[in-house]
């Protein structure tokens, strides 16, 4: 799919049919991840990929949607603030790095023909203690990866002149 297409195609899936993912689609996406810039090229995260599949209870805990957990996977990604790069003025980004990666995933799997959504809205205690996750790592996002089974709404977008500064804010 040509890159335009790709964009304007995205949107964020609620719905997705029971059908499980290919394993080689969760690797093209996962290689996504892998190739995304980061600052510094410090990588400053790690991925988890979580069967549905009978953890359907624990995950409401997480994120309480029904669509949710009707993806066959759902990917977190989860910051290591240590490794993250910091700008002099102390502003760290780890937030962007994840954030880049994480767009990556999702825009490689709209290229495969599956279905998002990013998930900021959940509890990050519940999330920790599902994932296991160690002291100094941070769940940043989640995605639900699977099948669309509905239809994209109408995506209302600001103009780009409501956007677009040139040579200083305006």
């Amino acid at each position: 799919m040509d890159f335009e297409r790709l964009i304007s195609e995205r949107y964020s899936v609620r719905a997705y049919k029971n059908t499980s993912v290919e394993e080689w689609k969760i690797e093209k996406i996962l290689q996504a991840a892998r190739l995304a810039p980061s600052a510094a090229n410090r990588q400053p995260y790690k991925i988890i990929v979580i069967d549905t599949k009978g953890k359907e209870s624990e995950l409401r805990k997480v994120y309480d949607a029904d669509w949710f957990v009707q993806a066959p996977v759902v990917i977190a990604i989860c910051g290591i603030k240590k490794e993250a790069w910091t700008r002099r003025d102390g502003k760290n980004h780890l937030d962007i790095d994840c954030a880049i990666a994480m767009d990556h995933m999702i825009l490689a799997a709209t290229d495969l023909g599956l279905g998002t959504c990013w998930i900021c809205a959940f509890s990050p205690s519940e999330a920790k203690k599902l994932l296991r996750i160690p002291d100094g790592v941070e769940v940043i996002a989640l995605t639900p990866v699977g099948y669309p089974a509905d239809t994209p709404g109408t995506k209302k977008r600001k103009d780009l002149k409501q956007l677009v500064c040139r040579d200083f804010w305006q």
